[in-house]
């Protein structure tokens, strides 16, 4: 997105700006999805990087939230309260993390900055005066400090420019993480211009309930300043100690889990008069300050220049960003594309420290061993398993391998349990279902085979088959319900989850177990344990259990059933009598409507269609689903009984007409999402980015294929919008070439896979492993005679087969 910026801060960027080599980490913005929803940062961090260095921004103006947005920073927002050191790329609920913010100031400390810590001391700022770029952050505050930021893996460097004539003080924050802290210290070590501390936090989406509203993580930093310290500092709560080097006190969480107003503490470090550039280097570790210390000499020594930093953080990003080459486009689509591959190779991110040590799930310190090269931490399941994961395993097979090891690991760590949303050495119980299996076999499926597969299948299964204490409580119910398969008794007992047992929504909750025992099914098979293949295969089909064929006139649907086998009546309201059943309920789904997750069994999309009465009664359904009567799109924000395809349930939708035999309607709609509400733009993601899954949706649809059966690596086809795209893989490269992609040319009218015509719509697992080249002819019109045979459609795992 271009703005005008005045000349003298265009001069200040062009040493930076030149600095970074030409290449896709060019094309990046890291602006894109910073409103609207996305709940991105926009700050620096390097591929899978432990520490984000990144701008945490006031609430909007009239808001009471502890922060502008989960991701710490809201487009819209006017002001910026510090400059935190770690964060969550999209997340939901109230973010988290953005710990330990530094704020540069112009003023002398007087009151307590934990008097107000949204507002207190923060600056305005405009973004006329902001950069965003891969690796490298900067803004010029209105209180006349200009900062850099930039990172490394497990450590990150800021410069603060301060302006002549003012005080230059810096703010360390300690207690002030997004949501709160239990605890927090700091020590100010003048002698070597150093700070360190730690702070514990956790309570992710814990304002929703008790169980969440806790503890679970302590971040350890230590700052080095390359300027001598001419004054310090400390606060706790409200008292302010001139010359203090010592502080402790966290925020708490409140009653209601939000900060409490008043409380922290945290320590300024203030530079001689006429100082004018302070520049500081930072490590970070979840275990010690004796291994933040360790990370920072090891990766940013004292002597690195911040340029040098900056460089390398832009080159990683060219190196990964390089395992696809597009060619062809406008420069917005490349540059949504490319920011949307960026985004997609963030999380999880590594959590282990450079001598391997990193905190595990039961609160002790573990060492990565074996071919296990880091832990990494934050996984949100429900979202990652559809896309995102397998996108990771397709392009990094040794990362997504230490992916799914460190997913094993936290289990094992965990009493047995695979959390569906990790956050650090945490686990939130955060959505609903169980993921990690989908997750591991979809890793294993595009190639990430490196761990310890059979051990993690053995877990799996296990937990799948004897239900815990915490699968059978209601704590945390309905968003963070603390088992990993919520109402797993009544699941093996009744074969589907009814009403009344431990669930988000009865309904989804069935068909995101039903995926969960598909997955644990691929895995199996892959592995060669034929019977437990067969048999979660068969657990898979439950789905049909909700299935009724007589729910509406128009067809059937999943809804609630009770215990006793009667269907459950509807009830959207707390306030209103319970009624029949309608297809816009969202009362049993999860973030959306009966309507929307119908659909939702990619794993046999030919049996659900049998059940809906045949391939031309779901076509039909379909086209009611993503049209107005009218003949308009409804792709997003068109009401319960339509697609919202900025959010998960829906996002595999528009592949379905490849198994309807109308593949033409799949390249229209997915063109329709790309060109309308993905953009180049602070509101140009739909919705939470989700740690990447929104973005890696992207960068497949922009490529033409998509992963629809999570745990397997066939591929649907749709339609590229690049002349070419190569993507980079040790197993051997994938070549797509589309010559007349342009605009308004969405549809295939042919396909060469390997120099064959090919008459379906959909690749097998063989060519997403081995490679291979696929050549579109693509037209303004549609050919409604290729890939329409049900013999070609995209393969169904059933009891039959």
């Amino acid at each position: 997105m271009r703005t005008i910026r005045p000349l003298a801060v265009v001069a200040a960027l062009l040493p930076a700006l030149a600095a970074a080599a030409s290449g896709p980490a060019e094309l990046v913005n890291p602006l894109i999805g910073t409103t609207n929803g996305g709940n991105v940062f926009p700050g620096a961090v390097v591929p899978f990087g432990m520490l984000q260095f990144s701008p945490e921004a006031s609430p909007l103006p009239g808001k009471k939230a502890p922060i502008a947005a989960p991701g710490g920073y809201e487009y819209r927002a006017d002001a910026i309260r510090g400059f935190s050191l770690t964060n969550v790329e999209g997340w939901g609920c109230a973010g988290a993390s953005g710990d330990v913010p530094l704020m540069p100031i112009t003023q002398d400390v007087t009151t307590s900055p934990s008097s107000d810590f949204r507002h207190a001391y923060a600056s305005k700022f405009s973004h006329a005066n902001e950069t965003a770029k891969a690796g490298h952050y900067h803004v010029a505050l209105d209180n006349g400090v200009a900062v850099d930021l930039t990172a490394a893996l497990h450590s990150g460097a800021a410069r603060f420019a301060f302006p002549a004539g003012k005080p230059a003080n810096v703010l360390v924050r300690v207690s002030d993480s997004e949501v709160g802290s239990e605890d927090a210290k700091v020590a100010v070590d003048t002698a070597h211009a150093r700070v360190s501390g730690e702070v514990t936090s956790g309570n992710f989406c814990g304002y929703i309930n008790e169980a969440d509203r806790r503890s679970y993580y302590t971040l350890y930093f230590v700052a080095e300043f390359d300027q001598p310290f001419a004054s310090t500092g400390a606060w706790h709560d409200g008292s302010v100690e001139k010359g203090g080097t010592h502080a402790q006190g966290g925020t708490g969480y409140g009653p209601k889990g939000f900060p409490e107003a008043g409380k922290g503490s945290g320590a300024w470090v203030g530079f001689a008069k006429g100082t004018r550039d302070v520049n500081v280097r930072v490590g970070i570790s979840y275990v010690s300050v004796a291994n933040a210390q360790a990370n920072l000499d090891a990766e940013t020594p004292k002597g690195t220049r911040f340029e040098s930093v900056r460089d390398k953080a832009v080159a990683a990003w060219n190196e990964r960003l390089s395992h696809i080459d597009v060619q062809g486009g406008t420069p917005d689509q490349r540059t949504v594309f490319y920011t949307a591959l960026y985004h997609a190779l963030m999380h999880p991110n590594v959590f282990s420290d450079v001598n391997g040590e990193y905190r595990g799930f039961d609160g002790k310190t573990h060492r990565v061993t074996g071919n296990q090269k880091a832990q990494y931490a934050n996984f949100s399941g429900w979202d990652v398993y559809r896309s995102q994961l397998p996108l990771v395993a397709w392009l990094e097979p040794k990362t997504a391998s230490d992916i799914a090891q460190s997913l094993y690991n936290q289990a094992q760590q965990n009493g047995g349990v695979w959390d569906r949303w990790t956050h650090n050495n945490g686990g939130t119980h955060v959505m609903n279902g169980d993921p990690a299996a989908p997750s591991v076999a979809g890793i294993y499926a595009f190639g990430g085979r490196d761990f310890d597969a059979k051990g993690a299948l053995a877990s799996l299964v296990h937990a799948a088959d004897h239900p815990t204490a915490l699968d059978t409580s209601h704590d945390g119910c309905e968003v963070e319900c603390v088992g990993q398969r919520p109402g797993l008794d009544a699941w093996l007992k009744l074969h589907y989850i009814p009403v009344g047992a431990p669930a988000w929504g009865p309904a989804a909750d069935t068909l995101e177990t039903v995926a969960a025992e598909f997955g644990i099914s691929a895995l199996a098979g892959r592995l060669g344990d034929k019977d437990t293949a067969a048999r979660f295969l068969e657990r898979a089909q439950y789905w049909r259990n909700l299935f009724d064929p007589k729910a509406t006139p128009e067809g059937g649907y999943i809804r609630n059933r009770n215990a006793d086998g009667s269907w459950a009546l509807v009830k959207d309201d707390e306030k209103e009598a319970p009624h029949a059943f309608t297809p816009s309920t969202e009362d049993g789904f999860v973030e959306g409507s009966a309507a929307q997750y119908v659909w939702m069994v990619p794993f046999n999309v030919g049996g659900l269609f049998d059940a809906m009465g045949g391939r031309e009664k779901a076509r039909k359904r379909l086209d009611a689903f993503f049209y107005q009567p009218d003949g308009s799109f409804a792709v997003t924000k068109s009401g319960p009984l339509h697609a919202e395809l900025d959010n998960e349930p829906s996002i595999g939708t528009p592949w379905l007409y490849n198994y309807a035999g109308q593949p033409w309607k799949t390249q229209e709609l997915v063109r329709r999402v790309l060109d309308t509400i993905w953009l180049n733009a602070p509101n140009g993601i739909p919705g939470n980015d989700d740690l990447g899954e929104m973005s890696s949706w992207y960068v497949f649809a922009a490529l033409g294929v998509y992963p629809a059966i999570p745990g397997r690596a066939e591929l649907v086809v749709g339609s590229p919008i690049f002349a070419r795209a190569v993507v980079h893989r040790e197993g051997g490269d994938v070549v797509i070439e589309a010559p007349n992609a342009g605009p308004g040319k969405p549809y295939v009218t042919a396909l060469k896979a390997d120099g064959k015509a090919s008459p379906r719509s959909w690749l097998p697992e063989s060519f997403a492993l081995k490679g291979g080249k696929l050549e579109f002819d693509l037209s303004d019109k549609p050919n409604k005679n290729w890939a329409t045979k049900e013999a070609d459609a995209p393969p169904s795992f059933d009891l039959k087969h």
